[in-house]
């Protein structure tokens, strides 16, 4: 039982990777690099959390142009970080790049880190859109393809809590990119809140 687990560095990709693992499933982390401005900082925090939780190294999809393609804030720092922050199909070129990874490794699950939708922002982070991706996704790769969020059932605190109690070690959780989160972005701001 192979999954791909969407792995960007972050507490909650991280522990997602982690609870995939321990629910049986072989694990195949892949980071994307759309362009985003904290590419190079949350690819390291990735190499280190897979291996800190021993778990695989993660894949690269290297789709770099996407970001100037599709400017937002977080892949252009002439845009503001937060009011831009909406990157139109990012999550779909995630799930795009996982299923079509997981389709050459005889793996039919893919896993995203979403959380609890009544937090949600955009419109790709909803349950209705997983089910749509999903039947997209299907028939995109010619295999049946299971997209899981399980962290959609909790909220920013809950999780936070959940990877203490497993001691899951360093992440990166910031869209600038910078050694010392910016406290500004949504990222950052979800842990003040427990959710934007």
């Amino acid at each position: 039982m192979r999954a791909v687990v969407l792995a960007s560095g972050g507490l909650d990709s991280t522990l997602l990777a982690l609870l995939a693992s321990e629910e049986g499933y072989e694990v195949f982390p892949l980071f994307v690099d759309f362009g985003q401005l904290a590419a190079k900082t949350e690819l390291r925090h990735s190499i280190a959390a897979m291996e800190k939780n021993n778990l695989r190294k993660p894949v690269i999809a290297d789709l770099n142009g996407f970001g100037e393609l599709v400017p937002s804030g977080l892949t252009n720092s002439n845009l503001h970080i937060v009011d831009r922050a909406f990157t139109p199909g990012r999550n779909s070129l995630f799930l795009l790049s996982a299923a079509s990874y997981a389709a050459t490794i005889d793996a039919n699950t893919i896993m995203i880190g979403l959380l609890d939708e009544r937090f949600h922002l955009f419109p790709d982070q909803t349950k209705d859109y997983l089910e749509k991706a999903e039947s997209f996704l299907s028939l995109a790769v010619g295999q049946s393809i299971s997209i899981r969020a399980p962290l959609m059932a909790f909220s920013k605190q809950e999780v936070i809590a959940m990877a203490e109690a497993k001691n899951i070690g360093q992440t990166y959780s910031c869209h600038v990119g910078s050694d010392t989160p910016c406290g500004v972005c949504i990222a950052c701001k979800e842990f003040d809140i427990g959710g934007v």
